[in-house]
């Protein structure tokens, strides 16, 4: 099936041209950083985690979204997803790849994530994250490859991929729970010590990861007329719409805690990120903007009547998806550095080789996920061409 991603249009090659470019570009910020570096991030010895390591929480949520269309397919036979399915696990894919990736960018120097493997530490969770993360994406690979194959070939794909793809449900909660546990186990970090870390993690992959996917997969239809149905999008929506008013729920429990307990450490982050300390005020208008986008989405996702035309579909789920990363791409984790456990204020701010670099790893995932994609689209149409052809002509 691999020969398929070697013939497209002019648009496809467009596309990796494009994303190459940008990849190339970046990969030059990351050389200029393995020789100079991780002096060229904002880094320091306060804020020592950044916009890499934001990323790759974030991706890690969009990485377990795939569960959204896994779970109802498989336990509930629910059939409306088998279109979306396959494009849901090939996301999952390129999501791991890109958490892996900005993993290797944020320990600067490449061979050093060999001490992980050499040296295993299982006292540390951060062991069991690359082990979860590696393992997930292996049952992606295998369960979207090996189904995709069976349906090209007009079969039905054997039991044991059923049972890697039910248990691929149970490791994708694993994935962002463990990933959470990272944060809510560091002691002093008042922001992350928190015991529902794991649930507000899960709430917001389940809510901004399908909505990603559901925009990627509403371009698709725009740009190649393929169509899971009207029906799946709309299930998929639900799904979404739920997931963002548990998101919000839980924030907003943080929020109560924190002033109500009237507990300093704890409501220091908040204040940083809403209003400010010392004249530091650079995340106020990210984290308002956050507010607005995140409550304004449900204007276009909660009424019925609203959320089933397309263009307000769109619009509400790119405001939930730029609420989602601004919280737990860029605040959570700057919110819980700031102010450091000494009550100072070390202001971090992504650099400008961060950010090159970062949008190096995300050209690499758009280009895997474009192949991914392309092949999954050219067996569907390959099929039920064949299928169509195989249907008599009605009778005159």
């Amino acid at each position: 099936m691999l020969e398929k991603a070697l013939k497209g249009s002019p648009r496809y090659w467009g596309t990796l041209i494009g994303l190459g470019l940008l990849m190339l570009l970046g990969f030059g910020f990351w050389l200029y950083q393995l020789s100079v570096g991780l002096v060229t991030t904002g880094l320091s010895r306060d804020v020592s985690w950044g916009f890499y390591i934001s990323q790759l929480t974030y991706l890690v949520g969009v990485a377990a979204s795939a569960v959204m269309l896994v779970l109802p397919y498989y336990f509930h036979h629910y059939k409306e997803f088998a279109k979306m399915i396959i494009l849901g696990e090939f996301l999952a894919i390129s999501a791991v790849i890109m958490c892996l990736a900005f993993v290797i960018v944020d320990i600067g120097q490449p061979q050093r994530m060999m001490n992980m493997i050499f040296n295993p530490t299982p006292n540390s969770i951060l062991f069991w994250d690359m082990i979860v993360l590696n393992v997930y994406l292996l049952l992606n690979i295998i369960v979207g490859w090996t189904s995709l194959q069976y349906f090209k070939n007009d079969m039905t794909p054997p039991k044991w991929v059923k049972i890697l793809a039910m248990v691929s449900v149970i490791w994708a909660f694993s994935i962002h729970t463990v990933t959470a546990f990272l944060y809510a186990g560091l002691p002093g970090r008042t922001y992350f010590l928190t015991a529902i870390m794991a649930a507000r993690f899960l709430a917001s992959a389940f809510c901004s990861g399908p909505a990603i996917l559901l925009l990627l997969v509403l371009l698709l239809k725009r740009l190649t007329g393929f169509d899971p149905g009207k029906k799946a999008i709309n299930r998929l929506a639900v799904f979404i719409t739920y997931a963002m008013c548990v998101n919000i729920f839980f924030f907003l429990l943080e929020v109560f805690t924190s002033f109500y307990s009237n507990m300093p450490g704890h409501m220091a982050p908040l204040i940083y990120l809403f209003k400010g300390i010392d004249g530091h005020t650079m995340m106020v208008p990210f984290m308002w903007t956050a507010v607005v986008l995140g409550l304004g989405c449900l204007l276009f996702l909660i009424p019925t009547s609203v959320r089933e035309k397309t263009p307000a579909l769109v619009l509400g789920l790119i405001m939930l998806v730029i609420a989602s990363w601004i919280d737990k791409g860029l605040g959570l984790l700057i919110g819980g550095f700031t102010p450091n456990p000494f009550e100072t204020i070390t202001v971090y701010s992504p650099t400008v080789p961060e950010i090159m670099v970062s949008l190096m790893i995300f050209a690499m995932g758009g280009i895997i996920l474009t192949v991914l994609w392309k092949i999954a689209i050219e067996v569907r149409c390959e099929v039920e061409g064949r299928n169509l052809s195989m249907v008599p002509p009605p009778a005159e």
